[in-house]
């Protein structure tokens, strides 16, 4: 079992940055494959990144492909996601996940365990 926290959401004016951390506990974080997903008020929960276990590969929702960025720090247990150039469509809460599939991909559904989740507010 992994236990996850999320950390770093606030408000910020459009065309600002935030970093969002989710730290891991638990068992090893190595196994997990890591994503953020976002959930605005009345909307579905939607993909937002993704990076595999070995943090070579991630993998963005074209919304924020360009803008934001995933990575992840084995030493820490950590996994980020940096958001630049934020827009007020991107406020929503933001849920870090974790998968046990190598590539834990864009469908909510491949994560098993999940924090509980930041708010990020974009300002026009």
């Amino acid at each position: 079992q992994v236990q996850l926290v999320e950390s770093g959401g606030g408000l910020v004016q459009a065309g600002g940055s935030l970093r969002l951390s989710c730290a891991a506990s638990g068992r090893s974080f190595s196994n997990y494959a890591m994503g953020w997903f976002r959930q605005a008020p009345g909307k579905e929960r939607e993909f937002v990144a993704a990076i595999i276990r070995s943090g070579g590969s991630t993998y963005y929702a074209d919304s924020v492909k360009g803008r934001f960025t995933i990575s992840r720090d084995s030493a820490k247990n950590t996994v980020y996601l940096q958001m630049n150039s934020l827009k007020p469509e991107d406020t929503a809460i933001y849920y870090c996940a974790a998968s046990t599939t190598y590539f834990g991909g864009t469908n909510y559904h491949n994560y098993g365990h999940w924090g509980q989740g930041t708010q990020v507010t974009v300002s026009s």
